[in-house]
């Protein structure tokens, strides 16, 4: 979460760009995006080498000897922020204008891959030499207040930030999922370096882009040094869609800068028929949008066929079962009303998760994770498809702090249950015989069935109530008069002395 100093010199960046004349929201976010990637590119590039010097691995950096853009070669190293931060503002801006943009425009040999793709029509909109020196001025100063900041994601909370001042942030349901959130799930999951990794509704790649740092801090061996899980990893692993052309390009910037050299991320409306892809993925980690209703004519007729709705949040859980492969796993966030809305394709996808699929836990989080965007209640499916059932019992994780205020600052708090979350579901075996009354506890299938598939927590948490007991209202009655009569002698005693 961004506050106190860093967030003031994100929105003073902010204001270099509006008093300059750029005035759209998105263009800003753009913009901004473009010179993060740049500066990042350069800072990663030089981790990238250090850490292949240490592996004794070889390492060709982006930035090694000369490059033709036009009809020019030019020596790469004066493309690196570094270089050109120092360069007087003309200097500067034709640079930028000339080298570096048409360089980060090509970088991708693969022009189908999705940072060509995307990159192809990025447009550098700065309009003015000292502007931009402004900027890269102001820039420079965030990664320094950044750089002190290493324990915990920072990047990622800057690029929440700023799609927080979208006008538009959340009309379409793009809640922006909180970066502890995402990690969490993705622990829950542990990926491994064979699976094949999915979010349907990507958004900025945060879930991708999780689960590839966590391969990378758990599984580094294998997706450094296996060859052929390395160019998995690389290019075959790391699949996202989304419908907001800005939301890929940032989400490839994203992945890229992060070490994923081609992941495959496309534009699609993915509840419609364009996309074909069924039984295909190991692995589904999403957030998809509670938009509310769409048209039937635009949603996939298999889609409907076993859940004739129009709430989105419904088609997207049955979408998730179709994706996946036999034994894949999805990690899910839906509002709570997928748990127990009592319409027929309410109970109709809870019915298929339970008794077709095996249905593993349930995990409800309290109602201000997503504030200041909305107040929407949600709670974390995670189910693995079977196509033949498999539900014993299903584990419930009433989840009520993650860290930080429930209110609109969220500012960081001591409560936290995410870790807690992560120990209990690794080791469900210790969860039997848990009381209603606890945190976390198995609820038989059989019971959910009764209860007509509802899921909600509190259809089966226990509250304890503990007596108090108050004493006599006789008791209470003499021990007022006596404070009467003391304050009378008091009063007494006051007048004799004066």
């Amino acid at each position: 979460m961004i506050t106190g100093e860093l967030k003031n010199k994100i929105d003073g960046l902010w204001e270099i760009f509006w008093t300059g004349g750029l005035t759209n929201p998105l263009e800003v976010i753009e913009q901004m995006t473009y010179l993060m990637f740049i500066h990042d590119l350069d800072e990663t590039d030089n981790i990238h080498a250090k850490e292949s010097a240490m592996l004794g691995l070889p390492y060709q950096s982006v930035f090694s000897g000369e490059v033709q853009l036009g009809d020019r070669m030019i020596d790469v190293t004066q493309l690196k922020w570094s270089v050109f931060h120092d360069f007087p503002a003309q200097k500067m801006y034709f640079v930028m204008q000339e080298m570096v943009f048409p360089f980060i425009k090509s970088l991708h040999v693969d022009k189908d891959s999705a940072y060509s793709k995307y990159m192809g029509d990025a447009i550098f909109k700065v309009p003015t030499p000292l502007m931009l020196s402004k900027i890269v001025d102001a820039m420079d100063d965030l990664y320094r207040q950044m750089s002190g900041l290493k324990d915990t994601d920072v990047r990622g909370d800057v690029y929440e930030y700023l799609l927080s001042k979208l006008a538009n942030s959340g009309v379409n349901g793009q809640f922006r999922t909180p970066r502890h959130i995402i990690r969490m799930m993705v622990e829950l999951m542990q990926p491994s370096a064979d699976d094949i990794i999915c979010d349907p509704a990507c958004g900025t790649s945060g879930f991708l882009v999780a689960a590839g740092e966590y391969l990378k801090e758990y599984h580094k061996e294998e997706i450094f040094f296996n060859k052929i899980k390395k160019d998995h990893y690389m290019n075959h692993m790391f699949h996202g869609f989304d419908m907001d052309r800005t939301m890929l390009r940032i989400g490839a910037m994203n992945m890229m800068t992060h070490g994923i050299n081609n992941p495959f991320i496309e534009y699609r409306d993915s509840l419609s028929d364009q996309n074909t892809d069924r039984e295909k993925y190991s692995l589904i980690l999403a957030n998809p949008p509670f938009k509310g209703s769409l048209d039937y004519d635009i949603v996939s007729a298999d889609l409907l066929k076993e859940c004739k709705t129009k709430k989105t949040e419904l088609l997207f859980v049955e979408l998730f079962v179709k994706m996946l492969k036999t034994g894949g796993r999805c990690a899910c966030i839906v509002p709570d009303g997928v748990l127990f809305g009592s319409s027929t394709a309410h109970k109709a996808i809870r019915k298929e998760l339970v008794e077709n699929q095996r249905l593993e836990a349930i995990i409800s989080m309290p109602s201000g994770v997503f504030k200041p965007y909305a107040g929407v209640s949600t709670g974390i499916l995670i189910f693995t498809k079977t196509g033949h059932g498999g539900t014993d019992q299903v584990w419930f994780y009433d989840m009520q702090a993650d860290g930080f205020s429930l209110d609109d600052k969220r500012s960081p708090v001591s409560d936290n249950d995410i870790p807690d979350v992560i120990k209990r579901f690794a080791d469900r075996s210790h969860e039997v015989g848990r009381e209603r009354t606890e945190k976390s506890f198995f609820v038989p299938k059989q019971e959910i069935v009764d209860n007509g598939y509802d899921l909600s927590i509190n259809k089966y948490k226990k509250v304890e109530y503990v007596a108090v007991e108050y004493p006599p209202t006789s008791e209470t009655m003499d021990q007022i008069l006596e404070l009467d009569s003391q304050i009378a002698r008091e009063l007494q005693e006051l007048k004799a002395m004066l």
